[in-house]
């Protein structure tokens, strides 16, 4: 683990990563080694309608909100990005991406494909990463070795992923393109990235 060190970007304004990929892809692992090992950096946890699992605490991986609630918040503005996925809506919480970035620091969004858009064009110096699967087939057994979705839930997701990815590949959204099939190695090359765009941009 690399201990904290002061921000690199010279105490200026910190940098918004943006991390997706399909369901299964290994994104929210990925996104907890990033903070761990990146100085000054934090995950924004996203707000969230659809339904908590068991093994989920409020404010960990999401805020869990009624409808009512995520809709009157997003007609105040107080989502950066919000999306729908699989009937569920999900939105990153403005205020506190605002305050990390002003104190220069290094935020990473989990976020699905439509929130990946909004935030290209919203902060276009973002670095927005898209994190594939090595092939389907990986895909359909890491979504199967969870056992929290019935088969129907699974195939929907599959499909979901191929759209996912072909937004992804057409939209010119995400720089950067990343085949998750070892977490470690995934990791370093997602550092790479950051690193090299911090110096670049």
């Amino acid at each position: 683990m690399r201990e904290s060190t002061p921000n690199r970007t010279g105490g200026g304004r910190g940098k918004l990563v943006v991390i997706s990929g399909p369901s299964g892809t290994g994104k929210t692992t990925i996104c907890k080694e990033l903070v761990r090992r990146l100085p000054e950096a934090m995950l924004s946890v996203s707000a969230t309608t659809r339904p908590k699992r068991p093994s989920e605490g409020d404010g960990e991986s999401y805020w869990f909100i009624s409808q009512e609630e995520f809709l009157r918040r997003r007609q105040a503005g107080g989502f950066l990005e919000s999306a729908e996925y699989l009937g569920h809506l999900y939105g990153t919480p403005a205020e506190p991406v605002r305050q990390a970035l002003a104190q220069g620091r290094t935020v990473i969004l989990e976020i699905e494909v439509q929130g990946g858009a909004q935030v290209a064009r919203s902060v276009p110096d973002s670095i927005r990463i898209f994190v594939l699967p090595p092939t389907m087939e990986t895909l359909q057994a890491r979504l199967a070795g969870r056992e929290t979705e019935s088969v129907r839930q699974m195939q929907r997701r599959l499909a979901e992923a191929d759209g996912e990815i072909g937004f992804a590949r057409d939209s010119a959204c995400y720089q950067h393109f990343v085949t998750n099939d070892e977490v470690e190695r995934t990791v370093e090359e997602i550092i790479r990235i950051i690193e090299k765009e911090r110096v670049i941009r």
